[in-house]
């Protein structure tokens, strides 16, 4: 048993010993020479696994053809990964000394996601046979001294202190040495360069407090942290420990991409153009100073985002200072070249980073062109701040200030000599006025021939004031006389100048050209009181002299001020008809007619608009006062002409007869005159209306009707009823008008002739036609479905003038179609004949644009205006309603002859008639046999609300028959 125990111990070790020994199997040695400088090793290297403090491997065989087997023990504990081998074999006859060199820090193939910063990479080396190799003293490798005797193959066992091997080398001594010693020169060159670029810019800092300058002495000052970290420089100067490189890497990483940041924003001056740049920037900042921070606990992480953020800068920046350039922005137009180059250096790095650049001099390369990058923005501050005037060679003196300060406000600099009685003054002065150089170049009295004659004694005054007063200070303004005879504003500041005596020896100042202000001052003040048409004093001025005039009245009881104010009729319709420009004209026109009339110490104002107001002191006979007022009256109805056309206007006109003695101001009197013009108004226009007290409270109820009519809508007080348009042949109902009616809470239902009126006038008529249309409609839509029939019914819905004469019109009606699906022609939109009349182009362009959008048209109220059927036959009308006034019996009982031709007329022009006013069941069948097919009036109903059309139209559980309403008619 103990034989079989001990053969298969035996056979355990030589599994395991082969076990151990198999990696190393497929180990080629590798030939070293003597002429070979260096020789890179990684790719003959094999990493076997062992055990965490020992390895077992098999040598390649020597000479004489033995393989050994060696085991070597490790310096401190691993995980069985931490092994190297590789074999030498010197085929000379001379011994061979090598140094296996591999570096701590190689920048090539670092990486950017968790760099790697540097760490010691060899523990220890074990060679087979011949001298152990020695360590070797170097501040930035793990260096070994190995020796290969001649025809010797010799396996070396190396112990990592690091999982990575970045590099091995295999150096001939000389040959390293004069490496090292040529990249310490290297080193010591650009530390050099970088120290004193770092000196200049703060050097310049100093001198010039400009951000820019101190922002690129910070960069140049991390960059030379960076080539020192880089060279190992603080690490001997501070005697830090070897670890401290990764953590001084990181922090000299993330310092480099915040001072490039910095640079970047101070230079461009970036807060300047919105303050969002500054919020990015400094957030940024913050951020890239916590990596350094950050370095001390994870150097890695640290290094990778701070590297990433230096790529970031690299091109957002390149894209800030292109947009800049293209601005025109000089300092972006400065800096553009030495970007690009940093961005070129940005993607080398990367590619030197990432193992795309795999050579020992790119590590140097980028070094040196970093440094050279720092130079170059070294140098364009500089230029910068030579260009710029920002290095100067001194502080000014208070002298040179003040001389340079007169010359950047374009002061005009006046010295008056006292004693010698001259005065000096700048030749600039007499380039402005035109005059010949020296003119002025006189003593004080001759300056008033050039002074402007109502100025020149405040001007000999103020001079004389300076002299005796011995102090003080002269601020006047006056007017100098130009060699073309106009005069231009100045404005003159001096302080005496007291000699030893105590006498004034020179008056010192500057001119000030203020002619523009002056200019600008004067205009203010003119269109403050004056209208910019028509130059006429406005509502102000005219309240401010009818006040004089009231103040003067009280001295005066034969004086009775009287005041007119004057409204053209219809001035808003004849402006858009004929075009602002051409109704300015027309108003310029009225102010020459009206200004005929008046005599000096009366006033013609323009209240605003179309609105006159006349002062009336130079009559004061009651008599005379009428009679001026009648002549305004037939001056305004003399026709004015204008592109070959004749226009006529007529004016509603207000008066009112001041009492000094009743009290009251301007303001009120003006009032009460505008009171009574609206009255006068109300006839129609062309009229004169004198005021009486009792005009205010119609003009009380007017105001509040208007003021609760603005808020009908919105309470819903509106309602819509609907009048019965009856088919004459057969007494059914054909269809419908509607009519707004005002159902108020308080006052119960107002009068439409009441508030149509106001509505007009306060332009509140649209929306309520807007809404009487689309309840309509919708009304409409709901009878058509109810009560089915061929032809459907229709809706007549009244549309006013400020309606029609809007440009949205047919987009509302559009939309209102659009809503109710209502069959072609049923909608149909009542129009006024005068409405038409008033202009026939318009009108017919729109009705034509109303028919397209299939909206019927209907003709209201023909045979009230003068119309013209070459008009009427253009027009698109599809119902024509005669006026109640042409459908009533005469006072001896016979309708009007016309009738019948109006009846005629429109089926010629394949219109259908409706007639209006029918009250009597015999004046409906005398019209069906004239040839009218509809009417509506009071025989048939008046205007109802929709329910109770509901029930005429049996819709109601107690309604008559649907159509037809003979039986009703009947009991009427």
């Amino acid at each position: 048993m103990r034989m079989v125990r001990a053969l298969l111990q035996a056979l355990l070790l030589v599994v395991l010993g082969l076990a151990w020994a198999s990696p190393a199997a497929a180990l080629q040695p590798l030939s070293v020479t003597e002429d070979q400088d260096a020789v890179d090793l990684l790719g003959a290297i094999e990493r076997p696994m062992g055990q965490a403090d020992r390895i077992q491997v098999a040598t390649f065989p020597g000479a004489d053809g033995i393989v050994r087997r060696i085991e070597v023990r490790s310096e401190r504990t691993g995980d069985g990964r931490q092994w190297a081998v590789f074999a030498l074999r010197n085929d000379g006859d001379q011994q061979l000394d090598r140094l296996l060199v591999a570096p701590h820090f190689r920048l090539v193939g670092s990486g950017v996601f968790w760099p790697d910063l540097g760490e010691d990479r060899i523990q220890n080396v074990t060679a087979s046979q011949g001298v152990r190799p020695e360590r070797q003293h170097a501040d930035a490798d793990d260096v070994f001294a190995l020796t290969i005797d001649p025809g010797a193959t010799v396996t070396y066992v190396v112990e990592l202190s690091s999982p990575k091997l970045l590099q091995l080398t295999l150096w001939e001594p000389d040959a390293y040495k004069d490496k090292v010693n040529s990249y310490t020169l290297y080193r010591g060159i650009m530390l050099g360069i970088a120290g004193l670029l770092a000196l200049i810019l703060t050097i310049l800092f100093v001198v010039k407090g400009s951000v820019m300058f101190p922002a690129a002495a910070a960069l140049a000052w991390a960059v030379l942290a960076h080539l020192g970290v880089d060279f190992g420089f603080w690490r001997k100067v501070f005697e830090l420990g070897p670890d401290s490189d990764r953590v001084l890497r990181a922090a000299s990483e993330a310092g480099l991409a915040a001072t490039m940041l910095v640079f970047l924003f101070a230079y461009l001056n970036l807060n300047r153009w919105h303050v969002r740049y500054s919020h990015v920037m400094g957030a940024w900042f913050a951020f890239l100073l916590a990596l350094v921070w950050l370095a001390t606990y994870d150097a890695p992480v640290a290094a990778g985002i701070a590297r990433m953020s230096l790529g970031a800068v690299a091109f957002i920046g390149f894209g800030i200072v292109v947009w800049f350039a293209a601005q025109g922005y000089d300092r972006a137009v400065m800096l553009a070249p030495t970007w690009a180059l940093f961005v070129a250096w940005s993607v080398a790095a990367a590619a030197a980073i990432g193992g795309g650049l795999a050579t020992d001099l790119a590590p140097a390369s980028l070094l040196g062109g970093l440094v050279l990058i720092v130079l170059l923005i070294g140098f364009t501050v500089m230029q910068h701040a030579f260009s710029g005037g920002a290095v100067a060679p001194g502080q000014a003196s208070d002298v040179e200030r003040r001389a340079l300060a007169i010359t950047g406000s374009g002061d005009v600099v006046w010295d008056w000599d006292v004693d010698a009685d001259r005065i000096h003054v700048g030749h600039d002065l007499e380039h402005l006025l035109g005059l010949k150089r020296g003119a002025l170049e006189a003593p004080a009295a001759h300056w008033l021939d050039v002074v402007h004659v109502a100025d020149r004694d405040r001007f000999r005054a103020g001079l004389d004031a300076l002299v005796e007063e011995r102090r003080g200070r002269l601020v006047e303004t006056f007017r100098l006389r130009s060699q073309d005879g106009h005069y231009l504003w100045f404005t003159l500041r001096a302080r005496p100048v007291v000699g030893a005596d105590g006498e004034v020896i020179r008056c010192v100042g500057t001119l000030l050209d203020v002619t523009d202000a002056k200019t600008t001052e004067e205009r203010l003040l003119q269109n403050a009181v004056h209208d910019n048409l028509t130059g006429l004093p406005n509502r102000e001025l005219f309240v401010d002299r009818l006040d004089a005039a009231l103040a003067y009245a009280q001295g005066d009881a034969s004086l009775k001020p009287t005041v007119m104010v004057l409204d053209i009729d219809r001035y808003k319709k004849i402006n858009e008809s004929v075009g602002v420009a051409t109704g300015d004209t027309i108003l310029i026109t009225v102010v020459r007619r009206l200004s005929r009339l008046l005599k000096p110490q009366d006033t013609l104002a323009r209240l605003g608009g179309d609105q006159f107001g006349v002062l009336l002191v130079s009559e004061r006979e009651v008599e005379a006062i009428t009679a001026f007022a009648d002549a305004l009256k037939r001056t305004l109805r003399s026709p004015i002409s204008f592109g070959g056309r004749e226009l006529f206007l007529t004016a509603s006109i207000g008066l009112v007869l001041a009492d000094a003695r009743a009290g009251g101001n301007g303001e009120e009197l003006l009032k009460n005159a505008e009171v009574a013009m609206y009255h006068a108004k109300r006839f129609g226009g062309d009229h004169i209306e004198v005021f009486k007290p009792t005009m205010r409270a119609a003009a009380s109820d007017r105001v509040l009707i208007a003021g609760e009519l603005n808020r009908a809508l919105e309470r819903g007080e509106m309602r819509v009823h609907y009048q019965p348009i009856v088919r004459l042949e057969d007494r059914s109902i054909a269809g419908f008008e509607a009519l707004l009616r005002w159902e108020h809470p308080r006052y119960g239902r107002r009068p439409p002739d009441e508030f149509i009126a106001i509505a007009e006038e306060t332009g509140l008529i649209v929306d309520l036609g807007l809404f009487a249309l689309d309840e309509a409609a919708r009304q409409l839509a709901r009878w058509q479905e109810r009560v089915p029939g061929e032809p459907p019914l229709f809706m007549s819905v009244n549309v006013s003038s400020r309606q029609f004469l809007r440009q949205d019109l047919a987009q509302d009606i559009q939309n209102v179609l659009g809503r109710h699906a209502l069959p072609y022609g049923s909608l149909k939109i009542e129009l006024t004949e005068s409405l038409v009349m008033e202009n026939p182009e318009h009108a017919a362009q729109m009705l034509l644009r109303l028919r397209e959008l299939g909206a019927g048209l209907s003709l209201d109220d023909f045979g009230t205006g003068h119309s013209s059927l070459a008009y009427l036959q253009r027009f698109p009308f599809d119902v024509l309603k005669i006026d109640k006034s042409l459908v009533r019996p005469t006072s001896n009982g016979q309708r009007p002859v016309i009738l019948r031709s109006i009846v005629h007329l429109a089926h010629d022009l394949g219109m259908e008639v409706v007639a209006e006013g029918v009250e009597t069941d015999s004046d409906a069948v005398e019209l069906f046999h004239l040839g009218c097919a509809f009417a509506q009036g009071y025989a048939f109903g008046p205007a109802r609300s929709a329910e109770d059309c509901d029930r005429m139209l049996g819709l109601a559980p107690e309604g008559v028959a649907r159509r037809v309403m003979q039986g009703a008619l009947g009991r009427r």
